[in-house]
């Protein structure tokens, strides 16, 4: 392919992220069409549907979290730090959007999570700074669905009109430290810890 036609591709790929972000997946070829700059023909010309373009959203957006995290912010494979947030809001915007539509559209998604989780405490647990876990699998999967079911929580309740960017770095800023106390402290004592 031409340069132009790649530079093209990416234009709509990254008008339809923002879309789909913002108004979901009934979005249509004509609204991205129109925030790319290109016409809706053009769109089907370099994806063939509107299914076809998703998906290839689908794989930027993770391979922009799994580049943040090989490339050294290494909270990336959850969320992006709060100083990081703006440049990944209408990634997390998307993330979301897909996980609200469930299915196989959010299968990706919770996939990766998870795959994510099981690297971490498997590192972790090498490491000695995780504890090991009865069920490895499990505990991954529960983590993932923890960090991923309290985004989607918090994010249904945001101010209407808020930006994408002001929310999620309040919602980093507001949830980092209660879940680093809850992960690294835990919830309940111990019965030899209870005083006497």
């Amino acid at each position: 392919m031409r340069s132009s036609d790649l530079t093209t591709r990416a234009r709509i790929r990254d008008a339809a992220i923002l879309r789909f972000g913002t108004d979901g997946f009934r979005a249509g070829v004509r609204a991205i069409a129109e925030d790319a700059g290109v016409s809706a023909g053009l769109v089907l010309h370099h994806f063939g549907s509107k299914d076809a373009l998703r998906q290839e959203c689908d794989r930027y957006v993770l391979d922009t979290i799994r580049k943040a995290k090989a490339d050294g912010d290494q909270s990336a494979g959850a969320l992006p730090s709060p100083d990081l947030v703006g440049s990944f809001a209408h990634v997390l915007a998307y993330l979301l959007r897909g996980l609200q539509e469930g299915g196989e559209v959010a299968a990706p998604f919770v996939s990766y999570f998870v795959d994510y989780a099981r690297e971490y405490c498997a590192a972790g647990v090498a490491a000695g700074s995780v504890v090991p876990s009865s069920n490895e699998e499990a505990r991954a999967r529960q983590l993932a669905m923890q960090l991923l079911g309290a985004l989607l929580l918090d994010h249904s309740t945001r101010p209407a009109g808020m930006d994408d960017t002001t929310y999620f770095a309040g919602y980093l800023n507001r949830s980092a430290v209660p879940t680093l106390e809850l992960l690294t402290n835990g919830l309940f004592t111990r019965q030899d810890d209870s005083p006497t």
